[in-house]
């Protein structure tokens, strides 16, 4: 039963922080889709009402007390474990890749929904453990097994950024729970070893984007194209930008994907090296938040579950400003709250649900 007390403890200033987030982006949406001429509904409407269910989903897992997850961690694993291997045999396919099940009212994408079924999983087994000297390779093997493959069915659909994603998800929470120093000089050793043989795993396609990476123009009209463009509004923005609606490459439709992956890039050509401060500031004061949460939770359970949503925010960030100005392959990762979709949305705000819950119930009633 709802407890009336549980009110005064609502985490309005981190609903606040990601609400303001996204109708920045929402506002960029908007200017980056401005010169499209289509008689459906505008993406920046699609995604204010995918914000505004997110937001509806947010509150309505707080209301449910996050202890009960702990009892049903491995059971939501194993299911979407099922999910992802259904992807596989009877997935909708599109544009190469196969990474839906067609439901008729909607797509539902698995791999989304490891990421938070991961950080649940992953808590359920950490919280359970007391390794006061830290975790061991023979402690972790079970973990990362249970990290590795929902990795591989991901990266078979082919979707390399969130199987990226869920592996650095599990990891961090990894190191967060304790690694002895012998231990983590042995996985430094076997990820080495593991990015080297991983090049053989990787489709051509995957291959190019690190080959681009590494050398964007020598396919400068080809896969070089996206990243080359990106740099060119980033770098075009200066202190200050263009101005809303003022950006060339964004307006005359040089940058591809503008509304998605490279709706930074906009933001960063019309507001400058000034309003991508400022972005930044709000998308770290949320991580922030998400650590106070994880530092004041009432158990084990919720200090891993708000620091798994914590670094899911963190790598989704770290990895696609990366893309954006040509520090990491592009690997198709969107910017939570920022780039259009309602998948992404809907996953993000589930994490801030699990937050908003974790930080209510710091209090033992």
């Amino acid at each position: 039963m709802f407890d009336r007390r549980l009110l005064t403890h609502f985490d309005w200033p981190l609903l606040l922080l990601v609400v303001l987030t996204a109708l920045v982006g929402i506002a960029n949406m908007y200017s980056a889709t401005s010169s499209w001429s289509s008689l459906a509904m505008p993406v920046y409407i699609k995604q204010l009402y995918w914000l505004s269910g997110g937001m509806l989903l947010a509150v309505t897992i707080s209301a449910v007390d996050y202890r009960h997850l702990a009892h049903m961690g491995y059971m939501l694993y194993f299911l979407n474990l099922l999910l992802l291997l259904l992807v596989l045999m009877i997935g909708k396919t599109s544009m190469g890749a196969t990474r839906w099940i067609d439901l008729g009212v909607f797509n539902l994408q698995p791999s989304e929904i490891m990421k938070v079924v991961i950080i649940i999983a992953l808590s359920c087994y950490f919280s359970r453990q007391d390794f006061l000297r830290g975790f061991t390779l023979k402690n972790l093997v079970m973990p990362f097994f249970c990290l590795g493959v929902p990795a591989l069915l991901i990266m078979k659909q082919p979707d390399l950024g969130t199987a990226m994603i869920v592996i650095f998800i599990g990891l961090t929470m990894a190191l967060f729970a304790g690694i002895r120093p012998h231990t983590l000089v042995a996985l430094a050793i076997m990820a080495a070893g593991a990015v080297v043989g991983g090049w053989f795993l990787l489709r051509e396609y995957q291959k190019e984007r690190i080959l681009t990476f590494l050398n964007p123009e020598r396919d400068p009209l080809g896969s070089g194209y996206h990243i080359i463009q990106s740099k060119i509004a980033v770098g075009s923005g200066g202190f200050f930008g263009k101005g809303f609606m003022a950006g060339t490459q964004s307006q005359l439709s040089f940058l591809p994907e503008r509304h998605t992956d490279f709706a930074f890039s906009v933001f960063a050509e019309e507001w400058g090296f000034a309003g991508c401060l400022v972005l930044l500031t709000l998308y770290l004061l949320v991580i922030i938040w998400g650590i106070y949460v994880a530092r004041n939770a009432a158990d084990a359970f919720g200090m891993f579950l708000a620091f798994g949503v914590s670094s899911m925010l963190f790598w989704h960030i770290i990895i696609n400003l990366g893309m954006v100005i040509g520090l990491l392959p592009v690997v198709g990762v969107p910017l939570p709250l920022f780039s259009y979709g309602g998948t992404s949305m809907i996953t993000t705000m589930i994490g801030i649900g699990l937050l908003l819950n974790v930080s209510m119930r710091r209090f033992t009633f």
